[in-house]
């Protein structure tokens, strides 16, 4: 997981860089990659080499934002290799901001709300921080946020990066089908990331976690967040205490060996009784998600 830096300097460093990339109005709509997504690649692959560097979560500030409201909390370690098509996103070696899902070879699948205009993408991985055999570290050179994807309210909340290559299969890494039925209230289902492990106080933990939640029927969703649940959305956990969280937004949410949704919104601070995670629903999206993929 992300690990706080150490020297103050290179915290206030990394933070005025990211805060001028989330800041930035113009970053909408289909994104090409730049050079800046090859330099990334390459200070990353230099700094995992040299064993320098500390990763630290991109956000803007600490206000009330749901961009920054996906977080794992009490969930546990995942054990190693069994989340093969678990991803992060990373816009510099410092900048963890966002988890991906692979759903095919050359195709990472994350939410809309996580654009930037490049990404690195890591796949392979246990441990965020030091190299570890079998990762593969991509660029993101092309991303297609849903169309008819909102904000403030995250409708549709869904977004497909095109990586610049096409990765085999391994034990480490590979990509997970979507589910082709809706979310069924009561499934049991597992969330996992790198985010952070408490709330309001942030700790990141050093490898990958995952948490067992269970799906809430749609009435129970829309009663604890009134006027801003539609089907695009669903709702799970409402166990006070474990929870997604900040840093986990684009996660996978996996039932049945399926992918179903992924981690995208909630309440702030989270793991708060009656005010379960929201998680965009797949099911609605595969036909958009087939055909993006065939048509680029």
């Amino acid at each position: 997981m992300m690990r706080p830096v150490h020297s103050p300097w290179a915290w206030i460093s990394a933070l005025l860089m990211s805060a001028l990339i989330m800041g930035d109005p113009d970053l909408r709509g289909q994104k090409k990659g730049s050079s800046l997504g090859n330099q990334a690649c390459q200070e990353y692959r230099n700094r995992q080499q040299t064993g320098s560097g500390h990763q630290v979560e991109s956000r803007q500030d600490d206000k009330v934002d749901r961009d920054n409201e996906s977080r794992i909390l009490n969930g546990r370690d995942c054990e190693p290799q069994t989340q093969p098509w678990q991803a992060a996103l990373f816009l510099k070696p410092e900048s963890l901001f966002c988890g991906a899902v692979l759903v095919h070879p050359q195709w990472v699948l994350t939410a809309a709300h996580c654009q930037k205009p490049s990404y690195v993408v890591l796949l392979g991985r246990y441990h965020l921080h030091g190299f570890e055999a079998g990762q593969k570290i991509l660029r993101g050179i092309q991303s297609f946020p849903h169309p008819n994807y909102t904000r403030p309210a995250h409708s549709n909340d869904l977004m497909l990066i095109k990586l610049n290559q096409k990765v085999l299969d391994t034990k480490g890494i590979k990509p997970i089908n979507i589910s082709t039925q809706a979310p069924t209230a009561g499934a049991e289902c597992l969330v996992s990331g790198w985010g952070t492990t408490s709330s309001p106080q942030v700790h990141y933990p050093q490898v990958l976690q995952c948490l067992d939640i269970k799906i809430l029927s749609q009435e129970a969703c829309q009663k604890a967040y009134p006027g801003e649940i539609n089907s695009s959305m669903f709702c799970a956990g409402d166990e006070e205490g474990r929870d997604s969280c900040q840093g986990d937004s684009g996660g996978p949410v996996v039932c049945n060996g399926t992918l179903q949704g992924l981690v995208s919104w909630g309440d702030v601070p989270c793991g708060k009784p009656n005010r379960p995670g929201v998680y965009t629903n797949l099911y609605p999206f595969n036909k958009w998600i087939k055909d993006t993929i065939k048509n680029n």
